[in-house]
């Protein structure tokens, strides 16, 4: 999939926008886009990434856990493991196998999960503040283009896609 980056335009305005990528990287790692308040830094991203899909796509066991988000089951193990010591998941029986598990969110993990989502609203609206709706809408759409085109290129390298528009 290489590219002539003539092609694509200026040189110039690729180099800016590949730094600029990875100062957002950076910073992001840094604050963890956590939030505001007692509440900042309190997940980290696995963790949230983890409790928003149980939320959005309902009890389900770890291979299929896995699957949506494009990892292996063992690293959904290992990163599910601490949020059912700390109840916000709970471990459960499947109702036609008992055999196999299911992973679902708690009552604990769901208050918390929106907690967590109150404080990264909030502190996207800070970070925007003086941003019009349009531009706050124009960003989210190349943001998720942006990552759109990060996943395909991955999948097509054959890499899964750790995260995808579903885990916001």
């Amino acid at each position: 999939m290489s590219m002539d980056m003539t092609s694509v335009g200026d040189n110039g305005l690729l180099d800016t926008l590949q730094h600029e990528v990875a100062l957002f990287a950076r910073r992001a790692e840094q604050t963890r886009l956590g939030g505001v308040g007692q509440v900042r830094n309190s997940m980290d991203r696995a963790a949230y990434l983890l409790l928003n899909r149980l939320d959005k796509e309902g009890p389900m066991g770890v291979k299929a856990l896995a699957a949506s988000m494009g990892i292996d089951s063992s690293t959904v193990t290992r990163q599910v493991a601490p949020l059912v010591d700390t109840g916000l998941v709970k471990r459960t029986s499947h109702p036609e196998d008992g055999r196999a598990v299911v992973l679902q969110l708690s009552p604990r993990g769901q208050a918390r999960l929106e907690e967590v989502r109150t404080s990264r609203r909030q502190l996207m609206a800070e970070l925007t503040h003086d941003w019009s709706p349009e531009e706050r809408e124009s960003f989210c759409t190349l943001l998720t283009r942006f990552n759109a085109a990060l996943s395909a290129r991955m999948s097509a390298q054959g890499v899964p896609a750790p995260e995808t528009q579903q885990d916001t």
